[in-house]
């Protein structure tokens, strides 16, 4: 069993071992801009501009701006470029609807060196009264259409620990709602809630592309109503000290529209984990009480699930009112112990046919967006 101590590990992973994010495949190219006379790498500076668009934000005041958020609120209009130095910003960060077709990219070209960061929970107290509630918590808000990032870290490091007197411990490192957000090469980093794939509102299809990242958390940690492909990405369940017994948590919680013919895609990817064997769940369905027609959707397909996953009954209820045989819960040809076929009535497979549109291009439709990626 993993060591108690990794449960408040989540300050120390934010700069993790070059080793382990080499091993999970996150090191792009070595972090040449890290400290150096050109923060902003290859990506110019303020003196030499990529475009007239792109502005430069450096914690340590080489660029325009020394906050994400400060850059986002001068970037007005659509297509702009936001060039982020190595370095934490602790800040909360929310681009709104009007600011499309925006791209921020991490100088270094390694998400390790660029995290986004901050500490609220839905039970977190408001300065104004009352608590953040779920989406209040999000360290970083993406309402916009056509948002890209690459090589960029997005988390939030609230911890039970430290709070104990909170009951509220949903703490979103990101929110996504606009349509056609593509996430190239990024770290997702909570507890709770990590990485909430979502869309402006009930009636919206948002469309999202995650590739290459990485995603942690423990509870309903990748969840939402999107259309969301995550393809080659890494999914870790961490490790619990407060929980007696399993199940510690879920990786998925989709809460797709009944009118949504497509949810959530997980293709290529590995689903590891800290926590003993088979102390998580695969998923969960999500039905909010704000669209109680909801009926989630998942497919996951060419996936390795490591033993975290609970293979004999990988699927659980969140509520018995909806329980998860009546929603739209898939696999298709997963590897790894986590994947093993016990009690076939718990898994629910794909025929060859139906994998024919279990695919990114069928999700995405004329939005491409893994090209040059």
């Amino acid at each position: 069993m993993p060591s108690p101590q990794l449960t408040l590990s989540r300050r120390r992973f934010l700069v993790a071992s070059a080793g382990a994010a080499t091993a999970l495949g996150l090191a792009a190219v070595p972090a040449r801009a890290a400290g150096g006379p050109r923060p902003f790498g290859r990506y110019g500076s303020p003196a030499r501009r990529l475009t007239p668009g792109t502005l430069y934000v450096d914690p340590n005041g080489r660029g325009d701006f020394t906050s994400v958020q400060a850059a986002v609120t001068a970037a007005t209009g659509s297509g702009r470029t936001l060039v982020l130095a190595p370095g934490t910003y602790r800040e909360t960060v929310a681009v709104d609807v009007s600011r499309t077709e925006t791209t921020w990219i991490g100088a270094s070209e390694d998400p390790r060196d660029v995290v986004i960061v901050y500490d609220h929970a839905a039970g977190t107290p408001k300065p104004g009264g009352g608590t953040y509630g779920t989406t209040g918590s999000a360290t970083t808000t993406v309402q916009a259409d056509g948002f890209t990032a690459r090589w960029i870290t997005f988390a939030n490091d609230w911890l039970r620990a430290d709070h104990q007197d909170i009951s509220g411990t949903q703490a979103v490192a990101i929110k996504v709602q606009g349509d056609r957000g593509a996430f190239l090469h990024c770290r997702f980093l909570g507890h709770q809630d990590t990485l909430y794939a979502d869309s402006t509102a009930l009636g919206t299809f948002a469309r999202q592309y995650y590739a290459h990242c990485y995603v942690e958390g423990d509870v309903d940690f990748v969840f939402g109503r999107a259309t969301a492909v995550y393809e080659h990405c890494h999914f870790r369940t961490l490790n619990r000290t407060d929980l007696a017994g399993a199940p510690y948590g879920f990786v998925f919680a989709p809460s797709t529209a009944v009118a949504n013919p497509r949810g959530y895609l997980v293709t290529r990817s590995h689903v590891i984990s800290e926590a003993p064997d088979a102390f998580y769940k695969l998923a969960r369905p999500w039905v909010p009480g704000s669209d109680p027609t909801a009926r989630p959707m998942l497919t996951v397909r060419d996936t390795w699930l490591g033993a975290g996953i609970d293979a004999t009954a990988p699927y659980t209820n969140m509520s018995a009112t909806y329980p998860w045989q009546n929603q739209r819960f898939a696999e298709y040809r997963n590897t790894g112990p986590g994947a093993v076929v016990t009690v076939p009535e718990n898994r629910p497979q794909l025929t060859d046919e139906q994998a024919q549109s279990a695919i990114r291009e069928a999700y995405l439709g004329d939005w491409t967006p893994w090209e040059g990626c």
